[in-house]
């Protein structure tokens, strides 16, 4: 192999797949490959370097990726300069990895959640190794100043802090994440003042559990605190973050998205199931009365919240009255939508390991249930925006309306008429129609 002593310009194509943390990570391997003289192709047809960013989270992306990958074999044989690399969370497990190196021989780079910055060395190991893999359990450093080649020109994931220590009975994310590490405050101001800098309008801080941050700091700060910083001293216009456990969501935090003007009236808090027995078998270290006490007083302090969610269906030993406790619980919360799952055994976490597993049919009949609750709730809301007037950030023209497209503050997408150049300001849209997924409206 002997791309990188030519001037030609190679080619890279990048698939990812999962959360907004593998797509902040999509970013900065974006970054680190342009500077490397790479150029970004959606054929992979073309490309010198195909490379998946994977996730663990769910089977079926995992099933993609041995199935896409699979299928490059005939491009490897047909070029055998061309490098094919797996990375991101797949990698982090043992067993999948095992699995990876022996059924994908094609496979020339195989790295971890924890060595994205360390992209160009490997990239020149490959040219005169066989086969490079190097995926770390976990890393106590975290990298900063990694390049970044942003998705939106206006909108910006914001990583500040890494891992998770709840070990979620179902979830890979302590297992593939490393355990929580928080970026120090200062780091985190000066990339947001930067991306105000150039023109960035919002940004929304990643975690697996943002509630947690700053507990791990010797200069201990709070989420609420880092808020605080973030709303007065950055100059960006809008602040939205995710995830929220539960169970960490102090009254602090509470009052800082009701007193803080740039963060936005949305909060994603997965409840996953409303029954308290599946719940204690899930590990979540809360119970549906603390939930729902606790989706009172959010809403106490700040009415006109968009309150979102994850939710499971056929978590092993789900009876159907356990069922019935999460529609109880959906239709009392009334989330403005929801991200519905079906239970998903994954290998190494002690979900996996219970004996009383759901059929699927089941579970199949459960999801429908669940989802057409949740969509006529949905739709419910939507419908109550009608006539209101909404602070709209316009992001995009979208392809099949040639409308632009925009976030009200709450989350929702909104189309309507307008001007091109309006792209990447807020403007005030008075809403005029409501559907499930979007709202449409006309300029104030």
């Amino acid at each position: 192999m002997n791309h990188l002593n030519t001037n030609l310009q190679r080619k890279f194509y990048l698939k990812t797949l999962g959360c907004q943390m593998n797509e902040h990570d999509s970013e900065i391997i974006v970054g680190i490959l342009t500077n490397l003289g790479y150029q970004q192709t959606e054929d992979h047809k073309q490309a010198d370097l195909i490379l998946y960013n994977t996730c663990s989270v769910r089977e079926n992306p995992e099933r993609k990726v041995y199935g896409q990958i699979g299928s490059l074999r005939m491009q490897k044989e047909q070029n055998p300069d061309l490098i094919i690399g797996i990375c991101g969370c797949m990698p982090q497990q043992k067993a999948e990895l095992d699995k990876i190196l022996e059924t994908l021989p094609h496979v020339d780079l195989v790295f971890g959640t924890h060595n994205i910055h360390r992209l160009p060395e490997l990239l020149e190991r490959v040219q005169t190794e066989e086969r490079v893999v190097e995926v770390w359990d976990d890393t106590e450093e975290i990298a900063e100043e990694l390049p970044i080649r942003r998705a939106n020109r206006f909108k910006a994931y914001v990583n500040v802090i890494y891992g998770c220590n709840n070990f979620c009975s179902y979830c890979v994310v302590p297992y593939t994440r490393g355990r929580e590490k928080s970026r120090r405050p200062q780091d985190i101001l000066a990339e947001i003042k930067q991306l105000a800098d150039e023109g960035y309008k919002e940004v929304t801080l990643l975690g697996q559990n943002v509630n947690t941050y700053g507990a791990d700091l010797s200069q201990k700060t709070s989420f609420a605190e880092l808020l605080a910083l973030i709303n007065d001293h950055s100059g960006i216009e809008r602040i939205r973050f995710t995830t929220s456990h539960p169970k960490d969501m102090q009254e602090e935090l509470i009052a800082a998205m009701a007193h803080l003007p740039k963060v936005c009236e949305h909060l994603h808090l997965p409840v996953q199931t409303g029954s308290d027995r599946i719940l204690k078998r899930m590990n979540r270290h809360y119970t549906s009365a603390y939930y729902l006490d606790l989706v009172a007083r959010i809403r106490e302090a700040i009415p006109d919240i968009s309150l979102t969610t994850d939710l499971i269906v056929g978590f092993p030993g789900e009876t159907d009255t356990d069922f019935e406790k999460t529609l109880e619980l959906i239709a009392k919360v009334r989330f403005s939508s929801a991200f519905t799952f079906i239970f998903s055994p994954r290998p190494g976490t002690p979900a996996a390991q219970m004996g009383d597993q759901v059929p699927d049919e089941v579970k199949k009949e459960r999801i429908y249930r669940l989802i057409e609750l949740q969509n006529q709730i949905s739709l419910e809301y939507m419908q109550a925006q009608v006539g209101k007037i909404e602070e709209v950030f316009v992001d995009e023209i979208t392809g099949k309306t040639n409308k632009l497209s925009g976030r009200t503050r709450t989350n929702k997408q909104v189309l309507f008429s307008g001007s091109p150049d309006l792209i990447g300001r807020l403007v005030q849209v008075k809403i005029t129609e409501a559907k499930t997924w979007s709202l449409r409206g006309v300029l104030a």
